[in-house]
């Protein structure tokens, strides 16, 4: 899920802020950490009470064909912001692939419903402006949760605002854009609840702290793809 606002931001900083840091907590560089268990705590209830209904009735109303289909079109229409990251951390190769899989799916693919580029030996990478502020040496800056979007540290945070710019559908203007937007924002939050489901129950279930559990995924993930290694839990930071 992917929204929030300023007011709500602003709001967890002050409340971060007054709180005293324990040593453990500084040592996770985790200085807001009960401010962020709280919001955790609220995400996963969201998670159990709201998206977890919701994402088993869209399993039974939506055969599984047709969410992998769905998918693939929500993967496809991210590919001019993976594109741009990969030229800006100088992979060429990994540009040349994004661009491949972007021409083959949207033509042969039927606009991106069908992968065809993994079918052909081109696999799919994810990428974003926080993976290129890693790379180019940012720091991740004090670990932060907020409300619906699960962990966004500074770098992440800023990462994501300038992803927007990436994406021709912010700045783009053409009949009937607005719908557009709606049908695929509507679309990636349903595809993301699909999609992270099974995962977040299996770590909640192995876990004896699942927001301890959560944290060092989260930045094992973040640190493999700033490697690029991809990252085993690309979809984590959403819950």
């Amino acid at each position: 899920m992917r929204f929030t606002t300023p007011a709500t931001l602003a709001l967890l900083l002050i409340l971060g802020a007054c709180a005293t840091p324990s040593a453990d907590s500084l040592a996770e560089n985790d200085p807001w950490e009960a401010t962020n268990r709280d919001t955790f705590a609220f995400d996963v209830w969201v998670e159990h009470h709201i998206a977890q209904p919701v994402v088993e009735g869209y399993r039974v109303v939506v055969p599984e064909p047709a969410r992998e289909g769905m998918h693939n079109v929500v993967t496809n229409l991210r590919s001019p912001v993976v594109l741009a990251n990969d030229i800006l951390q100088a992979r060429p190769r990994r540009a040349a692939q994004t661009l491949a899989r972007v021409v083959l799916n949207t033509t042969v693919g039927l606009g991106g419903l069908i992968d065809i580029a993994s079918k052909v030996g081109i696999p799919y990478h994810d990428n974003d402006f926080g993976i290129t502020l890693g790379v180019a040496g940012a720091q991740e800056g004090s670990y932060l949760v907020l409300p619906l979007l699960g962990p966004k540290p500074p770098r992440d945070l800023v990462g994501g605002l300038v992803d927007g710019a990436f994406d021709p559908f912010t700045w783009s203007r053409f009949p009937g854009r607005h719908e557009l937007l709606t049908a695929r924002t509507g679309l990636d939050i349903a595809d993301t609840a699909d999609r992270n489901l099974d995962q977040f129950t299996a770590i909640e279930r192995s876990s004896i702290d699942f927001y301890a559990s959560t944290r060092s995924l989260y930045r094992q993930s973040r640190a493999a793809q700033i490697r690029g290694e991809g990252g085993l839990f690309q979809n984590l930071p959403e819950l």
